[in-house]
């Protein structure tokens, strides 16, 4: 399987965002933002999904925070599709479930080539200290659109909103890890009767 690696970057009036990716790291991660408890997400990514990460990001945080999240999630998920490529010898399909304490979440994913989400995630307060709980969905959103994959998220219960946005993103990293594991049966084969994704 050849090296993959994406470095993207993505400038618009209202963010400028650059994403390095390496899906065959050990998960280094690196992250500059201006929204530390999305840090500290996207490094469960980057460390249960076993993959290097580098984000940097500006944007129009003395609006809010949506512009920004948003614009990481479709970057993000862009440099996902570039590391990718054609998608031979990878498992495809990737599930995980994730408790922490009280909370268990379930996150199920296809790199199908065709973006969806489904988002079954309620939180017991509006914010995790400063960061809106409802941007979670407007990552995800912009990921599936520009990874093109399919991604179910549940949380199954969960009391705690930081044990809850914790087990959704640890799920979502070991749920790609799985997916874009090399399959050694399939000897370089895109894993559809398709023969493209």
């Amino acid at each position: 399987m050849s090296e993959r690696k994406a470095s993207v970057s993505r400038d618009t009036n209202e963010t400028q965002i650059s994403v390095s990716l390496n899906i065959d790291g050990t998960g280094q991660s690196s992250f500059d933002t201006g929204l530390p408890f999305l840090d500290h997400m996207l490094d469960q990514v980057a460390r249960h999904g076993m993959v290097d990460l580098d984000i940097k990001a500006k944007g129009d945080l003395e609006i809010d925070a949506h512009h920004t999240v948003e614009d990481i999630g479709i970057t993000l998920g862009q440099a996902m599709a570039q590391a990718v490529g054609e998608k031979k010898g990878i498992v495809r399909y990737g599930h995980a479930y994730v408790p922490l304490d009280e909370a268990l979440s379930r996150v199920v994913l296809d790199f199908s080539g065709r973006p969806g989400l489904e988002y079954g995630v309620s939180f017991p307060r509006a914010a995790i200290g400063e960061f809106d709980v409802d941007l979670f969905h407007e990552f995800f959103q912009g990921f599936c659109n520009h990874a093109l994959v399919t991604l179910h998220i549940d949380c199954i219960r969960g009391n705690n909103a930081h044990h809850i946005a914790e087990t959704v993103f640890k799920a979502f990293g070991r749920a790609l890890r799985m997916a874009l594991e090399a399959d050694p049966r399939s000897a370089g084969v895109v894993p559809s009767t398709k023969g493209t994704l």
